[in-house]
């Protein structure tokens, strides 16, 4: 292999590094509002670049008439996956909303109780709890109050990726005639629940993490004082 197929090679390993990203089953609701940022994300700002490189990574592995026709393929291929990838900052927004929902869903428990309608109590919840998940619900308020179908927004809040356990709580409730509140209460208990299981076993990964770095610290450490002495006491006994 020449010298730049080499360079060739080392950068199409660049290419599909970066090229490891999750990818997204379902469009994210409600991502107009980050589409500038998202349009940020430096995988998609160097898609011409990453294309080119897995084209003529292609081509200079096969080589010949096969690499030349593989090559539109490979770069074609590249730009869907990148196309299809999650923005970071999307991502990142998600899973905000995600932590956010447990606080979220007990402080509309507490509105709900104290005999506020759902759009009022979505609304005070939304001003008092500043963030992605109140910031995906201040958008269902004016739709609440402009008359349309509960049905609908409810189903609509059920298929975002964040907010779905609540829309999903609201929508049966809406749907069966049961009572509103302790539906979401049922919900914020849960959700509370899941958050505490969930810290404590990144509590517990975190001890797991470090036992590794330790090791590898303690390794040449123990390997010095109690192997090498060993060692050197056999071979001298036995005059090596």
């Amino acid at each position: 292999m020449s010298a730049s197929a080499a360079v060739l090679a080392a950068l199409a390993a660049c290419a599909a590094s970066a090229l490891a990203v999750p990818g997204r089953a379902t469009p994210e609701p409600r991502a107009v509002a980050t589409t500038a940022r998202a349009d940020r994300d430096w995988l998609r700002r160097w898609r011409p670049v990453w294309v080119l490189l897995s084209g003529a990574a292609v081509a200079a592995f096969l080589g010949g008439a096969m690499g030349v026709a593989a090559a539109p393929v490979a770069a074609a291929t590249t730009w869907l996956v990148i196309e299809r990838s999650e923005p970071a900052e999307v991502r990142r927004t998600r899973d905000r909303a995600r932590r956010d929902l447990p606080h979220v869903v007990g402080l509309l428990a507490d509105a709900l109780r104290s005999g506020r309608p759902p759009d009022d109590a979505l609304g005070v919840v939304a001003s008092a709890l500043p963030g992605p998940a109140a910031a995906r619900l201040a958008e269902v308020v004016p739709r609440l109050r402009l008359g349309i179908d509960p049905a609908l927004v409810w189903a609509d809040l059920a298929a975002d990726p964040a907010l779905g356990p609540l829309g999903r709580a609201l929508a049966r409730a809406h749907r069966t005639g049961a009572p509103v509140v302790p539906a979401v209460e049922r919900l914020a208990d849960e959700l509370s629940r899941s958050a505490r299981a969930e810290v404590e076993d990144r509590a517990r990964a975190v001890g797991v993490k470090a036992a590794v770095p330790l090791g590898l610290c303690l390794l040449p450490a123990f390997v010095l004082v109690g192997i090498v002495p060993v060692v050197a006491g056999l071979l001298s006994t036995l005059g090596l």
